[in-house]
């Protein structure tokens, strides 16, 4: 069972050598072994050798290569060792992945600040309307101290844990007998100007009203409030009745690709209870974007 984040917390890891060689293990880097461990453990609960293609979303990327290699540039004089420029790019999350199973399809990383997985999402949707199938979607952001002091840049609630995460998905173009949920509708707006306005036009376009979703998983867009200014200002308003509202951040803490695990989390709902069949992600975990995704279950 998944209960609020609190100090003590710790971040959930498998045994990595179940999913990675010891040898290349011990070269990874903690985001890139959530990540392939993760991508890999998706692939075989879906019973799948080789995906159509690798889509993934970093807000941030290999930090903790990044501060390697800056250190190394700091104290190191003559040439350096290019392992950690290497592997600090964001796109090292996917490339590894491919490498990990022997993928030569299509591979690429979206990195959009706090809509990196919407993004990432969304990419996987075109792909399958050009006939692709069986794509692995995910997104993975690791924290690092250096984080704590510069929070504040990435519009941060210091009251928040910040903290490490990484989901992966398969999505297909035709149900089957694994399939538990269906990606309805996306839509990021970047340089939001009326949240309010666009959560109802995102509801109308898909003609549902607040009444009609089931459980609002959201993230809190005015981080100069309490934790559940949003919940008190906003969705009171439009989700009454039946409509379970739940801030996702209290569950898995603050990084920028948190959105991910909160389809996680729905995608765990929907199959756990079937009176859950549309489940709304509000992502404003950065106050000048907005992210929301529409997730119905395969019984809707």
């Amino acid at each position: 069972m998944i209960e609020p984040l609190m100090s003590g917390s710790e971040l959930i890891t498998p045994n990595f050598k179940e999913y990675i060689e010891a040898g290349l293990l011990r070269r990874m880097s903690k985001i890139l072994r959530m990540s392939v461990a993760a991508a890999k453990d998706c692939l075989q609960q879906a019973g799948i050798a080789q995906p159509g293609a690798i889509v993934v979303g970093t807000g941030l990327g290999c930090l903790q290569d990044t501060e390697k290699f800056l250190s190394n540039f700091l104290t190191i004089e003559g040439l350096l060792p290019p392992t950690s420029f290497i592997q600090s790019t964001h796109n090292t999350i996917a490339g590894q992945i491919s490498l990990s199973i022997g993928n030569h399809g299509y591979n690429m990383t979206h990195t959009q600040n706090t809509l990196s997985f919407e993004h990432a999402l969304m990419d996987a949707l075109l792909l399958l309307g050009e006939g692709n199938d069986n794509i692995i979607v995910g997104a993975a952001d690791e924290y690092i101290e250096i984080l704590t002091q510069i929070g504040k840049q990435f519009y941060i609630n210091p009251e928040i844990n910040l903290t490490s995460g990484a989901s992966f998905f398969i999505l297909g173009k035709e149900k089957t007998e694994k399939a538990i949920a269906r990606i309805k509708d996306i839509e990021t707006v970047g340089l939001v100007q009326d949240i309010p306005e666009a959560i109802d036009k995102f509801l109308s376009v898909n003609q549902l009203t607040g009444s009609q979703i089931d459980l609002v998983l959201y993230a809190d867009f005015d981080q100069v409030k309490s934790v559940n200014a949003l919940q008190d200002s906003v969705l009171t308003e439009r989700f009454k009745g039946n409509t379970a509202l739940l801030n996702y951040s209290d569950l898995i803490g603050l990084y920028p690709s948190n959105s991910a695990f909160a389809l996680h989390y729905a995608v765990d709902k929907i199959q756990q209870d079937t009176s859950i069949k549309k489940v709304l992600i509000l992502n404003g975990l950065n106050k000048i974007n907005l992210g929301l995704t529409l997730i119905e279950s395969i019984e809707a």
